[in-house]
């Protein structure tokens, strides 16, 4: 790891940042991240690299088990200079459109793969788009790129907040809630499958197809809630027994790559939100959460009007006049599109399947697990296909896959609300890990006999300040987060599942009108630019 230097100030880590090297802050301790852990790492380099030249120990704890935070220290290599034991976060190059790509010569080099457009006179902000070139720069990001904006959080608070949060975690260590419930947890959970699979092939037996069809839809719609869990090492805490469980269920019987979801939820988790920076000197607006990018389809804020560049897709989410025209009318579309919802997360999982065949730095478990989700996808479009053929017709078995597939959306729309009537503004990096999640993210109100329709995830407030908590234990641990949030001030959102629908339609209203505003801008500028070409 090269030579250690007991005490880094903040000067020399943003040099050294600059020079390309992928620095992070836990616990007043710097790490160097090296490219070949930066690679295999199973979050995804997306969830290091949003956190360069800052302090991530909120982060790192809570995503990490006791066994991986152990192999930390080997990536130490000293300390940092802090005012009053507060680190004053950096910008991470990623976040303004900088990244680091090998040149044709072999060597890594900076890339800007995003720029920013002139300012509005109607925003202070500039946008991250993508550049039209993909040219290697003979020249990498400056300090002012690692300067953070000015914001109206104190960074005292902040640390305060992040203070009391590391309490908590102790809080909930020490209540044994990390502790899986197999048997009081679990046991109902796999009775609730079996039931539903049983049901499903009785059903088909007796040609009932559209009752088959609904209780395999159910299925699927309960198996994602454990194989949500094992993709957070929330079942047995072993990445390798989870992984290969967790590919069993969605893979094998449910068509759907958990690598893919590991690798979306990740980011989902760690940015619940669109990055945006407002500064006095306007800077940036750049799409980091994949969960809240919809275009064409849905658009949660007027930002994505921008055509914004993803950082997470790695392309231009493009807003033109078709996207105008769908979004004009989202608030009325909503619950047709989700109810298709199934069919987008099979384009995403086989896109990310495909990319990943051509990615020869995958870790080795990666390795295995990539080829055992191929195995089990083609393992599941060859049962379900023989199903679909035992329908009978073509017309027959078009109503099994749709309705199989459309009985699945409650899930999407339990998705939704949880985040889309929250802010999806990034405050900044000094913004602290519980007042971002908190602040992102609601609960649905629901009671416990009703809690296995949400698979208990409706508590996703609790859910993302620790997810690797068993989600059955989330109802207990949800107790300590209000008092916690009570105590620092902060605000834990929740609202009925009713009202919820309400929230989100509302935003997406007024995001539509907005929409509908554009476009007609849009035709009266057309018009009157062939108006004059033709005089």
């Amino acid at each position: 790891m090269g030579a250690t230097k007991k005490q880094w100030t903040r000067e020399e880590v943003a040099v050294r940042i600059l020079a390309g090297e992928t620095l992070v802050v836990y616990n007043n301790k710097l790490l160097r991240i090296p490219q070949s852990w930066l690679n295999a790492h199973p979050g995804g380099s997306l969830a290091i690299l949003h956190f360069v030249g800052r302090d991530a120990a909120d982060e790192i704890d809570a995503y990490h088990c006791d066994q991986t935070l152990a192999k930390i220290e080997s990536y130490v290599i000293g300390t940092v200079e802090t005012s009053s034991g507060i680190w004053e976060p950096l910008v991470p190059p990623i976040m303004t459109g900088w990244v680091r790509k090998l040149s044709c010569d072999g060597k890594t080099a900076w890339h800007h793969e995003a720029t920013t457009l002139p300012p509005s006179n109607l925003s202070s902000e500039i946008l991250l788009v993508e550049r039209d070139s993909c040219l290697l720069e003979t020249q990498g990001p400056s300090l002012s790129h690692l300067v953070p904006p000015p914001t109206t959080l104190s960074l005292k608070d902040q640390a305060r907040h992040s203070t009391a949060y590391k309490a908590l975690h102790n809080r909930i260590i020490d209540a044994g809630l990390y502790k899986t419930r197999y048997i009081t947890g679990y046991g109902p959970e796999v009775a609730r499958y079996l039931l539903l699979a049983a049901s499903s092939a009785v059903a088909y037996s007796y040609d009932w197809l559209i009752i088959s069809a609904m209780c395999l839809g159910l299925l699927w719609h309960q198996l994602v809630f454990t194989v949500h869990d094992l993709g957070h090492m929330g079942v047995t805490h072993d990445w390798t027994k989870d992984r290969l469980i967790a590919i069993i269920l969605a893979d094998f019987i449910g068509g759907l790559s958990v690598g893919w979801w590991v690798d979306n939820h990740n980011v989902h988790h760690r940015e619940a939100s669109i990055c945006t920076h407002t500064l006095v000197q306007p800077l940036t607006l750049a799409q980091c959460d994949p969960d809240i990018g919809h275009l064409p389809f849905l658009a949660i804020s007027t930002a994505f009007f921008n055509s914004l560049w993803s950082s997470y897709y790695k392309r231009t989410m493009v807003f033109n006049r078709v996207s105008a025209f769908l979004i004009s009318f989202q608030h009325k579309l909503f619950y047709i599109l989700l109810g298709f919802g199934r069919f987008n997360l099979y384009a995403n999982a086989y896109g990310f399947l495909w990319r990943k065949a051509f990615d020869h730095r995958r870790a080795k478990g990666g390795r295995w697990s990539w080829w055992l989700e191929v195995i089990g996808v083609l393992f599941f479009w060859c049962w379900f296909g023989l199903v679909l053929k035992g329908c009978g017709s073509w017309s027959r078995a078009i109503t099994y896959l749709l309705v199989s597939h459309v009985t699945t959306s409650p899930l999407h729309v339990q998705i939704v609300l949880s985040h889309f009537s929250m802010s999806t503004e990034d405050l900044g990096p000094v913004e602290s890990f519980p007042h971002r999640q908190l602040r992102t993210t609601t609960d649905v109100i629901c009671p416990p006999h009703l809690s296995f329709m949400h698979g208990g995830l409706h508590l996703q407030v609790t859910h993302h300040l620790f997810p690797r908590l068993p989600r059955h234990n989330l109802r207990e641990a949800s107790v300590l987060v209000k008092e916690f949030a009570k105590e620092q001030g902060l605000v834990y959102a929740e609202f009925g599942f009713i009202s919820g629908n309400g929230e989100v339609l509302d935003v997406l209203k007024g995001v539509a009108d907005q929409a509908r505003i554009v476009g007609m801008v849009a035709d009266r500028e057309i018009r009157e630019a062939m108006e004059k070409k033709a005089q």
